[in-house]
């Protein structure tokens, strides 16, 4: 085949499904899966039953035919019920999937008056299993991995396979550095915002999933002999990893740097938050730790999209 006619939206031209699809395709980079992070997400019914509800959203469906049939879009709005068949005396996982049957490629629905997108309950998938069946155009949603002679489905039989077909990622960097002296003295190992400027006020997107941190205060002086202490970062009141800070040369310039992932509650989402460096010392020994205007505070904060 050659290169395809017509070009797509020229005027007078007849543009095919395929033209379409291939526009999906390459619009969406290839990738498949819901479209945002809360699209789609398969819960129990109302009252648990023998099924479960799927909520509203979109996905982009990959066709499976062959490597040039193209991308679907769907979308539900609303939610909608899904019977699920109750076990005998073995337990069985089901898949829910997301499921584009195209009469050009397989069956012998009619677009017209057929259900094409479907919510399709695939029955007793192995039970590691995280893609459909091969050959079958479509997006897991979910696997129910349901006991003996169970009909009611609960939260905790349904595990999460969505995934986002291209995720969002905004990264910000701070900076910050002393104007004067600022000694850290505490003790008792209590962990406290420190220094004074390694302090930002942080947008926290609405469809973020996780959080990638790592905290860099440079240049720190170690006064009045051993010390030893432990730096971290904190976002809003989740606290990550902390390193340890230890030094037993009596003066010198010490780099604190720790990072870590957190998850973020939905409660934070669309919410600004404090992103601080926080810094804890032992009582044990003497040396102090000091931050003056040779000392540089960093802030890196990544936050990513992710199906939840």
């Amino acid at each position: 085949m050659t290169l395809a006619q017509a070009p797509l939206l020229v005027t007078g031209a007849t543009h095919s499904a395929q033209t379409f699809r291939m526009m999906i395709r390459d619009l969406s980079r290839g990738s498949e899966g819901v479209t945002e992070y809360g699209d789609l997400k398969v819960v129990p019914l109302p009252t648990p039953g023998a099924g479960v509800q799927i909520g509203d959203g979109s996905a982009v469906i990959r066709g499976r035919a062959n490597a040039w049939q193209g991308s679907y879009t769907a979308y539900n709005i609303g939610t909608a019920t899904v019977p699920v068949a109750p076990t005998g005396a073995t337990p069985r996982t089901d898949m829910i999937v997301l499921r584009v049957v195209d009469p050009e490629f397989e069956g012998n629905r009619d677009p017209a008056k057929d259900a094409i997108n479907v919510f399709e309950v695939v029955p007793n998938v192995a039970a590691t299993a995280t893609t459909p069946p091969a050959g079958m155009t479509g997006v897991a949603l979910a696997c129910i991995d349901i006991p003996a002679r169970t009909a009611t489905i609960t939260a905790g039989m349904i595990r999460d396979l969505r995934n986002v077909a291209n995720p969002r990622s905004v990264s910000k960097l701070f900076t910050a550095s002393p104007t004067e002296d600022q000694p850290y003295k505490g003790t008792g190992y209590t962990w406290t915002q420190w220094p004074p400027v390694a302090r930002w006020k942080v947008y926290v997107p609405s469809w973020a999933v996780r959080a990638r941190i790592k905290m860099t205060l440079a240049g720190v002086q170690l006064m009045g002999g051993y010390g030893y202490g432990g730096s971290a970062g904190r976002l809003g009141t989740l606290q990550y990893q902390s390193v340890v800070v230890e030094s037993n040369a009596g003066s010198e310039r010490l780099n604190f740097i720790s990072a870590d992932t957190i998850d973020i509650p939905p409660a934070y989402r669309d919410t600004v938050q404090w992103l601080e460096h926080i810094v804890a010392r032992s009582s044990d020994f003497p040396g102090w730790f000091e931050a003056d205007v040779a000392t540089t505070a960093i802030a890196e904060i990544s936050f990513d999209e992710g199906a939840a």
